[in-house]
Order: C-alpha cells, then sequence, then structure tokens
C-alpha cells in the first residue's frame, strides 16, 4: 500500500502538530489529556514509532518521556544512535487506558482506532521523509505495514514496510517493563540494543559522534 502524499505547500510539522491538538477522529480524544503528536528534527534520517502515549506522555503531551521512554533513550545510546537525528512518534495519538483505582493502565488501540490516526502518521511520513523507519511493536507495524507483522520473524533485518518505505521492526520497549526475571529482561534489553544497531549500519548519518 503506497503511502498517501500530503501537499506541503505552506504546510509544517508545526502546522499539522496544532491542527492534531484538535483532533476527534476516534472516541480516544473525549477521555485523553491532550493529543501527543512526534517530535523531533524536521528531516530526521530516522523516525521511531511506538503504539500509543503512555500516562505520563498524556500528561506531558510529550512521546516517550515515561518509563518505556527512558529504556528507549538508554538503548539508543548503548547502540551508538544520535537520540538528537531521530523523531519518535505514536501510530495513535491519545492515550487509551483503563482506570484501575487511582491508576490509568495502557488498553492496546484497536484497528479502528489505528486506522483513524493513519491520517497523522501519513502526514509525519511526508514531511519527515525520514530514510529509515522503526515500527516499535506490533501496532507500530500494523499500522506502516497496513498488514500484521511477527515480531519475532521481522527483527533483526531490513524490510519494505509498504511501498517505498524501507523499515526495520522490533519490540516496544515496554515489553522489557514486563519483565519480572531480571536476566531474562537483560538478555532481551541485549537483543532490542541489536536491533538498533542496524540505524546505524543502514543509516550512517544516525550514529552518535564518536
Amino acid at each position: 500500500m503506497t503511502a498517501r502524499r500530503f501537499p506541503t505547500a505552506r504546510r509544517s510539522l508545526n502546522a499539522v502538530a496544532q491542527e492534531a491538538k484538535g483532533c476527534q477522529r476516534c472516541p480516544l480524544y473525549r477521555f485523553a489529556t491532550q493529543t501527543v503528536f512526534g517530535e523531533g528534527p524536521a528531516h530526521a534520517p530516522v523516525m521511531l514509532v511506538g503504539e500509543v502515549p503512555g500516562d505520563q506522555e498524556d500528561l506531558q503531551g510529550r512521546p516517550f518521556v515515561g518509563p518505556a521512554g527512558r529504556i528507549l533513550d538508554r538503548a539508543l545510546a548503548d547502540a551508538g544512535i544520535n537520540r538528537e537525528r531521530v523523531y519518535v512518534t505514536n501510530a495513535v495519538k491519545h492515550f487509551k487506558f483503563e482506570p484501575r483505582g487511582k491508576r490509568r493502565l495502557h488498553k492496546k488501540p484497536n484497528a479502528g482506532e489505528i486506522a483513524a490516526c493513519k491520517w497523522w502518521l501519513d502526514q509525519e511520513l511526508d514531511l519527515v521523509k525520514p530514510a529509515l523507519t522503526v515500527a516499535l511493536g506490533a501496532t507500530a507495524a500494523r499500522a506502516l505495514a497496513g498488514r500484521a507483522l511477527p515480531i519475532g520473524a521481522s527483527r533483526g533485518h531490513l524490510l519494505e514496510l509498504r511501498d517505498g518505505l524501507p523499515g526495520l521492526v522490533t519490540i516496544h520497549p515496554s515489553f522489557l517493563l514486563r519483565m519480572p526475571d531480571p536476566q531474562v529482561k537483560e538478555q532481551e534489553y541485549r537483543r532490542f540494543v541489536a536491533d538498533l544497531r542496524l540505524i546505524a549500519r543502514h543509516v550512517p548519518a544516525a550514529k552518535r559522534a564518536a
């Protein structure tokens, strides 16, 4: 499936982000604090796409600023990736959650919510034009490829997410937060870093300065 092209005259990421603040394309806006749009360099060589904002992201209005974001920042550093050269966003821009006492527990977005928010993700891709797009988790992979991509079979090598969109697939860092066994968690973290090292191999401009 070819990415939809949008006219870019007089448009910018900032303009689209401002427009997205009023998004009502799916019911999630009724319960979330705010839209959480992507952020990073306007022409970043790499775009990382996650699933949905978490609790802290919803409160702060920025992607990957909670516990999963801290793991991602650490993994990018360990992989030799310059975080300032990466654009980060989510497939769905509003927090989906289930109240549990005073806590708000993350819920996975459904196919309709992913499809509704593709409007914004396609515009981010069209404006940033990354050389490489990385799907963090199954939801991001589905949003980018338009079909289910099993993480285990897809990770570890370059693939075409859809026509003209080279990319990589790996786990979402929140997967590591849910692992109770420290030894297994460390092994999976090392696999995650190994996946991210492929970014620098395919896009040298994303490397951290020595």
